[in-house]
């Protein structure tokens, strides 16, 4: 099951994405879908339609969640990767911080710093939390999903290089597009449910693929991401957790257009801009 959050003018609300194209990975102006309107926040309360029917073409998504607390991102954990960045992976995952201020949703402009020359898209899965999660073992921290939504941890790389820390490389306004909605497994069905655990991800720049990997190639898997960094801190419902990039990372410009995407999820984009 896919959940948008959209707007049809300037009230945000929640759908079900239903009748889009297997083959459809995201929305376009002559997409067949639509939403089913939904009653409150999927994140606190169970699903419930409210009769009401929006096509698809006539929304406009917006970042299918706006954490309540923080992004948490996570480094190196595809080894290709961790190679291309000039290391070897690390035993245990790196943790760092994006706050909810660096979320924007699809098409809206990432905006590349005045202070930063070098800045790189990196596409990602993204893990929905809806429960509290405190020192949780593997098997409990999986439980506590919602969903999964795709990422792009855009990221000011002569920062990232020259700082003592990556806050102000992955932290600034702008820096975490989300989208294009929350897929949330069910068993399977019709079609395949979702394995976060077996999915490509992917990214464009100007509609060239310069990114493909595969979550089979994470170090640590999603339960043990999110039972380490339960560890370290508690997650929160809204949280979301960046899984890590693979390989084939690379510089945007203003006036390009980055997509990304991970399939069985979906995708989209956004123009990129200087300020």
């Amino acid at each position: 099951m896919k959940i948008a959050r959209f707007s049809t003018g300037d009230e945000l609300r929640y759908g079900i994405v239903d009748g889009l194209p297997t083959d459809e990975a995201a929305p376009s102006g002559e997409s067949a879908g639509r939403l089913l309107v939904l009653k409150g926040d999927p994140l606190y309360t169970v699903p419930e339609a409210t009769g009401e029917v929006v096509p698809l073409n006539e929304a406009r998504l917006v970042s299918p969640v706006i954490p309540r607390s923080k992004v948490v991102g996570i480094g190196k954990n595809y080894a290709a990767h961790a190679a291309e960045m000039g290391g070897e992976a690390p035993a245990d995952p790196i943790v760092f911080l994006k706050p909810n201020t660096a979320v924007i949703g699809p098409d809206m402009p990432i905006v590349l710093p005045d202070w930063s020359r070098e800045v790189h898209y990196e596409a990602e899965l993204a893990v929905v939390i809806k429960t509290v999660v405190k020192d949780a073992s593997p098997r409990d921290a999986a439980a506590a999903v919602l969903g999964y939504t795709v990422a792009n941890d855009v990221s000011a790389r002569d920062c990232q290089r020259q700082d003592s820390t990556w806050t102000r490389a992955k932290a600034f306004d702008t820096s975490c597009p989300l989208g294009p909605w929350i897929e949330i497994p069910e068993p399977a069905g019709e079609r395949p449910a979702f394995d976060p655990a077996d999915a490509v991800v992917r990214a464009r720049v100007d509609g060239r693929v310069v990114q493909e990997g595969n979550t089979a190639d994470m170090i640590h898997s999603v339960p043990e991401l999110i039972a380490y960094v339960s560890r370290i801190f508690t997650l929160l419902p809204g949280d979301v957790v960046l899984t890590g990039t693979p390989a084939g990372v690379g510089e945007i410009h203003a006036g390009q257009r980055v997509e990304v995407e991970v399939e069985g999820i979906g995708s989209f984009g956004n123009p990129v801009v200087r300020r």
